[in-house]
């Protein structure tokens, strides 16, 4: 039986240095919504198999075993104190994609990415270390903030409904699962509805999963999608990480080279501001469940979450290269947690419960092989699913935490930039229409209370 926390406390841990160990059903309780919201939502994180096997060149098989490791180390954020659950870098995936087809598919290929991955790790690594990730996030003008945001939003929208998007395959599915997704998460007359109605009520504990699973249904009614093909038999996969070791780790393959590494500088600082946007969202959503409930005190440290997430990318690096990367949040699932959490502790005892809960039954269905084979046709829309719903929750916190009209100004700007050019010249923009137009005497006053604090 899992601990008792008592009112307004932060939830059982293990102290251990930076980090606060968590297991679960000893210092949380296991959450039935989210484990059964998991069972279908691993078919965003088996998204990546499609990717995996177009950049690297991998069969199947090896991209499959490599989703379940990167599953595997999913479970490193909440088991160390880092309240969210983490994902992709996702809005880089582009990026990262375009920077790797520079190279010849096969060990080049494969080294650039080890390259590149590496420095991002050691990016978060330092943040994390020297303190700096927990200032930048306090002292950076909110009007940059709220830029990075709604870049991210738009890019990740755009993305799905530009010509060579997933839209113009699975129009039909998506639009059904998108509008029920959005309902059941964001919807006011919804939130009255489950109010009234204990079977709506029972819905909107499920978060996105009732839209996976009305997509599996209507793809291929209207012939999208393939019908499931379950497969029963073997119950789990058994990753080949002799496979991955022998094709993909530089310990194999060798290391890359210096000029691949100096290459592959520009390309990881990109990528990292990309990332420092989930910081911004992961306090965003993190502060809005705090807010709502008194009974805990939640502790995020983007100090942590960087620690964490350098752990991953740099084991992922060395033993199993991923072309997504290792980002600090799954903006649509945390979001969907964090609704249901502020429905108060009868609903969710803890919000690490219900974030612990996702991840380790996430990991648990992608070597699932029955439940693979179920979800495996809707892989796509599923994706496609997750980035219109992280792309809503970017948007709306990019807007509700503008303060003036010369924040949102300056953030329609850098959104618009990012989306259009890259991550970098948003930023830089950003930064220089800031220092132009904001009042830097204000802003000195509130950045030197920042680093005093």
């Amino acid at each position: 039986m899992a601990l008792q926390r008592e009112y307004g406390k932060e939830q059982p841990y293990i102290p251990a240095g930076p980090f606060k160990i968590r297991l679960p059903f000893i210092h949380y309780k296991w959450e039935m919504s989210e484990c059964l919201q998991a069972i279908l939502m691993c078919a965003t994180c088996l998204g990546a198999i499609p990717v995996l096997e177009e950049v690297l060149g991998v069969p199947y098989e090896i991209a499959w075993s490599m989703v379940i490791i990167n599953g595997f180390l999913y479970l490193l954020h909440t088991l160390l104190g880092d309240p969210v659950v983490p994902g992709w870098i996702t809005p880089a995936i582009p990026l990262t994609t375009a920077f790797l087809t520079g190279y010849m598919q096969g060990p080049e290929r494969v080294q650039a990415l080890i390259a590149l991955q590496l420095l991002v790790g050691i990016i978060f690594l330092i943040m994390g270390i020297t303190g700096l990730a927990g200032k930048v996030i306090h002292f950076v003008p909110t009007s940059i903030k709220a830029g990075i945001l709604l870049g991210a939003g738009l890019a990740a929208i755009i993305g799905e409904f530009k010509v060579g998007g997933r839209f113009g395959k699975y129009p039909i599915a998506i639009v059904i699962g998108g509008c029920v997704a959005y309902y059941l998460l964001f919807s006011e007359s919804f939130k009255s509805l489950r109010k009234r109605n204990k079977f709506m009520d029972n819905l909107g504990k499920y978060g996105m999963l009732p839209a996976v699973a009305l997509s599996i249904i209507v793809g291929p009614i209207a012939k999208e999608l393939p019908v499931p093909n379950i497969e029963i038999g073997t119950v789990f996969k058994i990753p080949n990480v002799a496979g991955i070791f022998k094709t993909l780790s530089p310990f194999s393959i060798g290391f890359p080279t210096i000029s691949v590494f100096v290459a592959a500088i520009p390309m990881a600082v990109m990528v990292y501001i990309i990332a420092f946007g989930d910081f911004v969202t992961s306090e965003s959503l993190i502060k809005e469940a705090d807010e709502a409930r008194q009974d805990e005190k939640i502790d995020f440290s983007a100090n942590r979450s960087n620690l964490v997430s350098a752990l991953r990318n740099i084991i992922q690096a060395l033993f199993n290269p991923y072309v997504a990367l290792c980002g600090p949040l799954w903006a649509a699932v945390t979001a969907a947690v964090g609704e249901r959490y502020k429905e108060g502790r009868g609903a969710m005892d803890s919000l690490v419960g219900g974030m612990g809960t996702f991840r380790w039954m996430t990991f648990i269905s992608v070597a699932c092989i029955p439940i693979v084979s179920l979800v495996q046709p809707v892989l796509p829309v599923a994706l496609a699913l997750t980035l219109l719903v992280q792309g809503f929750i970017c948007t709306r916190l990019a807007m509700s935490m503008c303060q003036s009209d010369l924040d949102r100004g300056i953030a329609g700007v850098m959104g618009a930039i990012i989306v259009t050019k890259s991550a970098a010249w948003g930023l830089g923009i950003g930064i220089l229409l800031h220092f132009i137009l904001a009042d830097m005497k204000k802003n000195k006053v509130a950045v030197e209370e920042t680093l005093n604090s």
